[in-house]
């Protein structure tokens, strides 16, 4: 649809207005903005064009109009000013990430995004079987317990504690953890060739029933992991009467438990090129269709691992919500490049 300069400047100031109150937006006080050269009258045609286009809502209880999910979605498309075009900058974005471990990362990012944004921040992170093993370890606890522990690229420790019959030789031990380290160090945990390396048909009889009886610590890894959503501000949504509707809110927080279906929604984000914007009732989650999600994926150049996103009442501040998304993604992505560069 196409829309007069008036009536983009007027659908703007409605939208812009509604994001700081939360209330309908009168003609009396539009037409007090200097940039418009008309009186009331004219600009209440151009809200009830605006509304005929599906644009702007006439609530019952006001003489005022508030946009809807159309009219936030023409905004973002259409209106929403570049930087450097006058618009209050956004608060700046500094994560910090430096030589951070990866599941450190993901926190700061969260954290991070949520306190500049003020809405919900969600970080999803890269799949396990993206990551390699960097380092192994093989303690001996007790004569009869030995623990394996497993580094890797991503900075990741996972530890699993194995059980024997009769006392385990400590130079067994020692030759093990030389043994797998010269084996699989490098080896990505999704590889295919993960479970060849740990067999050798020249190795003795005790060394390979030993390395065996090990082997779970790494082929089961991929398989048991789950994927990893890091969540903050969901405060935030509850405070100030931003989202008012209870039940609105129950489907939210048990979406954030079960978190399958929210991975399921940022997945979509992933084959976009920018930035991933779904406003109300463009959701098809019911949990999300009385709010807006602002998404971007990050990872590698030829591959995103995961994504970055924000979920907030529909009337959010989409331009700090975007920029900050998208900032972040970036971020996020020249810290996970040198990470499994250095690796």
């Amino acid at each position: 649809m196409n829309l007069s300069p008036r009536q983009e400047l007027i659908l703007r100031k409605v939208v812009t207005a509604h994001q700081v109150s939360g209330l309908p937006v009168g003609s009396k006080a539009l037409a007090a903005a200097p940039e418009l050269d008309c009186g009331p009258s004219t600009v209440r045609h151009e809200l009830a064009m605006l509304e005929e286009h599906g644009l702007l809502a006439h609530p019952h209880t006001s003489a005022g109009r508030v946009p809807t999910d159309a009219g936030h979605r023409y905004f973002v498309d259409r209106l929403l000013p570049t930087a450097g075009q006058g618009q209050p900058a956004a608060p700046a974005l500094e994560l910090q990430l430096i030589r951070r471990e990866v599941d450190e990362a993901m926190r700061v990012t969260t954290e991070t995004l949520s306190q500049v944004t003020n809405l919900l921040a969600i970080v999803s992170a890269p799949p396990i079987n993206t990551a390699t093993i960097r380092h192994i370890e093989v303690l001996l606890l007790q004569p009869q317990v030995v623990m394996v522990v497993v580094i890797t690229s991503t900075g990741g420790v996972t530890k699993r504690v194995f059980g024997f019959e009769s006392p385990v030789d400590p130079g067994l031990v020692a030759w093990a953890a030389e043994e797998l380290n010269g084996r699989l160090a490098g080896v990505g945990l999704g590889a295919r060739t993960l479970r060849s390396r740990l067999s050798d048909p020249f190795r003795g009889g005790t060394e390979r029933a030993f390395l065996e009886a090990l082997s779970p610590a790494f082929t089961d890894l991929a398989a048991t992991a789950e994927d990893s959503l890091y969540v903050d501000g969901a405060a935030r949504l509850l405070t100030e009467h931003r989202v008012q509707d209870l039940s609105q809110i129950n489907e939210l927080m048990e979406m954030l438990e079960r978190r399958v279906t929210l991975l399921g929604v940022l997945q979509a984000a992933l084959g976009d090129r920018d930035v991933h914007v779904r406003i109300g009732s463009e959701n098809t989650v019911p949990a999300l269709q009385g709010l807006s999600i602002i998404a971007a994926g990050y990872g590698l150049p030829a591959r995103k691992l995961g994504t970055v996103s924000v979920i907030g009442p529909v009337r959010m501040d989409y331009g700090v919500a975007i920029r900050s998304v998208r900032e972040a993604a970036l971020q996020l992505s020249h810290f996970i490049e040198d990470v499994y560069e250095v690796t």
